[in-house]
């Protein structure tokens, strides 16, 4: 941790980029977490109409709008995978697979984990259930591991599968999968964590896995897990009109803080809670000066 950014934007979909934008604008220092293709969401999305100025194009053709504005605007994304976020009082710490940043102010910009914990998921956390498969690999050397991915990160199985005895991996999305061949792929639905002090058993709705080892990947993280002490609401993070959550210098839009799902609605949102953020940093600021 070489400097201490004000804003760490992590997501890179329309809220996350229009946070960007505005963080941009007003002349802060800020990293964007991120995807180089922003948002499978929207590059999937066939027709959007209720997006003013977009009428009747495709999610892949706004989101090439979007580079060029990006492009336009000089703002990058950074590719690394935020797994925690602490808050240290007046700035936070983000620990992410690629290492550790520091930023003044935080703003949590992604989708929606819709899909609900296993049982024994959140018991067995920490004692052999991760969401990082590089990360913690090294944990696992000889070992049995499992691997519950609803993204298409195949990498992190194969890269698992040169250290662990043995890897299972239990793909819960369509596309087609493409892993090592020493890793067994298993279609099956994973129902509950088992163990005693560590994990030792995955339950499956057909079958049983022995293993040392769960690692699951979801495209969104629980936001619960993500920010320790964060209020959450029916599965979202609370917020009031200015996109702050209950923790101070972190904020909040898109998907993650509730209904409805929509692009325009996020776009907004990314915009106040930027300008909140903004305004939070300036704020800090003055206070300290004073003092």
């Amino acid at each position: 941790m070489d400097k201490r950014y004000d804003i760490a934007i992590i997501g890179s979909g329309i809220a996350g980029m229009s946070a960007a934008l505005n963080a941009k604008i007003r002349k802060k220092d800020f990293i964007f977490f991120g995807s180089k293709d922003m948002s499978s969401k929207l590059v999937k999305a066939h027709k959007i109409n209720n997006y003013p100025g977009f009428f009747d194009r495709s999610g892949s053709e706004i989101k090439d709008e979007l580079q060029k504005h990006m492009d336009y605007m000089d703002i990058k994304i950074t590719e690394d995978n935020v797994l925690n976020i602490y808050s240290m009082g007046d700035y936070f710490i983000i620990m992410s697979k690629q290492g550790l940043y520091e930023a003044t102010s935080v703003i949590i910009a992604t989708g929606v984990n819709f899909g609900k914990s296993l049982k024994g998921e959140k018991e067995f956390l920490g004692r052999g259930v991760g969401y990082c498969a590089t990360c913690d690999a090294a944990l696992y050397k000889d070992k049995i591991v499992t691997i519950i991915s609803y993204s298409k990160e195949e990498n992190e199985a194969n890269f698992l599968a040169s250290i662990a005895s043995k890897v299972y991996y239990i793909p819960m999305y369509k596309e087609y999968v493409d892993v090592d061949k020493s890793i067994e792929i298993v279609n099956d639905i994973p129902v509950e964590i088992k163990g005693n002090d560590f994990v030792n058993e995955l339950i499956l709705k057909k079958s049983k896995i022995k293993t040392d080892g769960i690692f699951i990947l979801r495209e969104s993280s629980d936001p619960e897990q993500l920010v320790p002490g964060l209020e959450i609401e029916n599965n979202h993070i609370k917020v009031n009109r200015l996109m702050e959550t209950n923790i101070r210098g972190c904020f909040a839009a898109r998907d993650i803080v509730g209904a409805p799902y929509q692009y325009v609605k996020a776009a907004g949102e990314g915009n106040i809670a930027a300008l909140s953020a903004v305004s939070y940093i300036d704020n800090l600021r003055r206070s300290k000066s004073i003092k």
